[in-house]
């Protein structure tokens, strides 16, 4: 191809140069640069013989193959490539692992999120990645679903904040900064609402319900210009999501003006035949997937002869496919793609992946996610010259993968790290509190307990599209030998730290679980550590809430830490030793008993009564909830525009009152209730939080404000409307009813 070709101009415009390579593609050409595939398998194939416009799962090695494939191609178009970089560039050896997003959306802390994003976009970049399968943007509504770690928790309002600072820190200055990455939002849209907390089952989800919840937070990072929006596996109403032209084009499109690209998520093309089956075949497929206005396919091989059959049997025009390559190559243009492609980069590797730098703000962000959920005082620990012996126990006490969480190293999705990253750069909890225990002090160690075993899956190796077949988890049977040898530490010790959680292998895709109960060995070890009267501090090194048993319930303290990253483990012992304030709340809500789900706070009114016959419906820990080390005090609510248009700002302070001898960072949450509304909606909901720092001793007034037009509701009719009326502020340092103050306010 002539290098003075008209699309290889980079002063022409991007439209004219797409237009120009358009013109000049065989429809084989185009059908491939829609295609994202699997990079584990044969690149030659993927690049050569179909074409690929994308790949992702690209080992280092492979990636530099691809490459040097493209330059033989005859018109060499760039690749596009992915990976995913869920909380850290996930499966680079070396890369600053971070919290789990659900970890983050415990600090309530956008700026946070957005210097994180910025990091992991750094060093994405320069190892030759373009996008990141990253933000997560489902609700978590059943904690049994296996993807709750990947979700920034239950509440619309904050998904949008902490997404849209996300997608901010990851797209840089914009597509042609070599330093940005593309941001994927999904799974658009509904993905979360599952049966029986079952991962991609069919969502029983109206477009009133959609509109309602489900769809805010996509809306809002649409409107911060998030490039590219990825679809959920599921169906709702019969129809997958891959075929609901509805939601992408009327709403997404033409709604929402998204311009931008859509890609399926794994195999969904593919999964319409063979397990929807609601195509018949492949050409069958391709054609409803590209006529609903999907654009990359991923990783569905058989789309590449399927799209060119649809073309031919008439199921499909290449006016069609146009219409996708067009958003493809336009994308890959923005981003300046044919004049620099991005090809890895070994010494900006070495200037940026994994630097101290980056590794600070990880533990910034890992101090920041922790949530301090019960306290009798006893924390924190008195740090002084005194000699203590601290018993940290449990099977997540010394264990790397619990605090990296799933999306990282080893845990499982690709074949390339399979000692994960180096050791030592993750500090596990035993680790931490070596670190930073005066030196007087005597750390010892036992295990405790074991959680799981692994078996094979009887139903096979491999899952029908190919990927490797989960094994299943078993319960360890209770060692009393690992118990007797904690029991011992601890009757020596003045504190038992015991550290308990799940694995890798009961979370993420394929992996929901039935229960919400600790497993193995864990609960007898509890037990035991109760027993010896030793202050217990109850450490949950897990990626999702678990139902607790009386043992952790009566411990002296109790932490939650959701996979709290490289860094994790010194965190928690810095806030165990007082070395830092808590200041993590849950960005959900945790069940008394599996049988409540789905225990969210922002519930519709109307049901009769408030418990079941059985059990309370309060959850243990609700929305917002977290401790300090010391006590706030709300009083003196004031709604300063007591009525207000429906284009005004509701402005309103609170006095908060720091009664105790340590400082607080506090997050001031600001509720609202619709007192009477045409439909049933949700007896409150978040609309505005502050962090406010409370010197110890004294008051300081917080300021609120909520726009009038958040305040809106979505009528029988499908419409988001404020609708005029009395309304009820409802400040407090969490979600729960009894904490809050009150006060009324009118929208005229």
């Amino acid at each position: 191809m002539s290098l003075d070709a008209p699309y290889r101009d980079p002063a022409l415009p991007a439209d004219q140069r797409v237009d120009d390579l358009l013109g000049r593609m065989t429809l084989a050409e185009k059908v491939g640069q829609m295609l994202q595939l699997d990079a584990r398998g044969d690149v030659k194939e993927i690049v050569s013989e179909k074409l690929a416009g994308s790949i992702l799962h690209t080992s280092p090695a492979k990636m530099l193959e691809a490459i040097d494939l493209v330059a033989k191609t005859r018109l060499q178009i760039p690749l596009l490539t992915a990976e995913d970089c869920i909380h850290g560039h996930s499966f680079w050896p070396g890369a600053t692992i971070f919290p789990s997003q659900l970890a983050m959306a415990a600090t309530w802390n956008p700026a946070l999120v957005e210097r994180m994003a910025r990091v992991t976009a750094v060093e994405v970049a320069a190892t030759g990645t373009h996008q990141t399968f990253s933000p997560v943007l489902c609700i978590t509504r059943d904690l049994r679903w296996g993807r709750v770690d990947e979700t920034f928790g239950e509440d619309p309002f904050l998904i949008g904040e902490l997404g849209s600072a996300m997608v901010r820190g990851y797209q840089g200055d914009g597509l042609s900064d070599p330093t940005a990455i593309l941001a994927t939002a999904k799974h658009f849209a509904g993905y979360s609402e599952t049966q029986g907390g079952r991962d991609a089952s069919e969502a029983d989800i109206s477009p009133r319900k959609l509109r309602s919840w489900f769809l805010p937070p996509f809306e809002r990072v649409a409107r911060e210009g998030c490039e590219v929006f990825m679809l959920g596996y599921q169906s709702m109403d019969g129809v997958p999501i891959t075929a609901n032209k509805w939601l992408l084009n009327d709403v997404l499109k033409q709604e929402w003006g998204f311009s931008g690209t859509l890609v399926t998520d794994w195999d969904n093309v593919g999964r319409m035949v063979w397990e929807q089956k609601v195509c018949a075949d492949y050409a069958e497929a391709a054609a409803v997937a590209v006529r609903a206005g999907n654009d990359l396919i991923m990783t569905t091989p058989g789309f590449f002869e399927g799209a060119q059959e649809a073309v031919e049997r008439g199921l499909l025009t290449e006016a069609d496919i146009d219409g996708a390559v067009r958003r493809i190559l336009r994308l890959k243009f923005e981003m300046g793609l044919f004049e620099n492609p991005r090809v890895p980069d070994p010494e900006r590797q070495r200037e940026v992946i994994g630097i101290a730098e980056h590794q600070e703000l990880n533990l910034e962000l890992a101090r920041r996610s922790l949530v301090l959920l019960k306290n009798d005082g006893v924390l924190p620990l008195e740090n002084n010259d005194r000699f203590r012996r601290v018993a940290v126990l449990g099977p997540n006490a010394d264990d790397v993968q619990a605090n990296l969480g799933d999306w990282a190293g080893n845990s499982g999705q690709i074949d390339w790290m399979p000692d994960g990253h180096p050791r030592e750069m993750t500090e596990t909890v035993l680790d931490g509190f070596r670190a930073v225990a005066p030196k007087e002090w005597d750390i010892v160690h036992a295990r405790g307990a074991d959680i799981e075993r692994l078996v094979p899956d009887p139903a096979g190796a491999v899952l029908p599209d190919g990927q490797p077949r989960p094994p299943i988890s078993q319960a360890a049977p209770v060692d009393q030998h690992l118990i007797e040898l904690a029991r011992a530490e601890a009757l020596r010790a003045d504190y038992a730290v015991v550290v308990i959680g799940d694995t890798v292998n009961l979370v993420g895709e394929h992996k929901s679980t039935a229960t919400l109960e600790l497993q193995g060995g864990q609960i007898a070890l509890l037990d035991a550590i109760a027993a010896t009267k030793t202050p217990m501090i109850v450490v949950l090194l897990n990626s999702k809430p678990a139902v607790l048993p009386p043992s952790a319930l009566g411990a002296a303290a109790i932490i939650q830490a959701f996979s709290p990253g490289m860094r994790g483990g010194r965190a928690i012992a810095e806030l165990v030793l007082g070395l830092i304030e808590p200041s993590g709340r849950l960005p959900l809500s945790v069940a008394r008993h599996v049988g409540q789900q789905p225990v969210y706070y922002n519930q519709l009114r109307g049901q009769h009564g408030t418990r079941y016959a059985d059990l309370t419906q309060e959850p243990l820990f609700v929305f917002g909830e977290g401790l300090n080390y010391t006590t706030i005090e709300y009083s003196d609510l004031t709604v300063e525009t007591p009525r207000v248009a429906a284009d005004g700002v509701v402005r309103a302070t609170v006095r908060l009152t720091n009664t105790g001898p340590r400082p607080a960072l506090e997050t001031v949450q600001a509720y609202v209730s619709d007192l009477v509304t045409s439909v049933t909606w949700a007896n409150r909901e978040l609309k505005a939080y502050r962090q406010v720092e409370v010197p110890a001793g004294e008051s300081v007034i917080a300021t609120i404000e909520v726009p009038a037009s958040s305040c809106s509701l979505v009528t029988a009719d499908n419409r988001r409307v404020v609708e005029p009326g009395d309304f009820e502020l409802l400040v407090g340092p969490s979600s729960r009813e009894a904490s809050l103050i009150k006060a009324n306010f009118k929208i005229a």
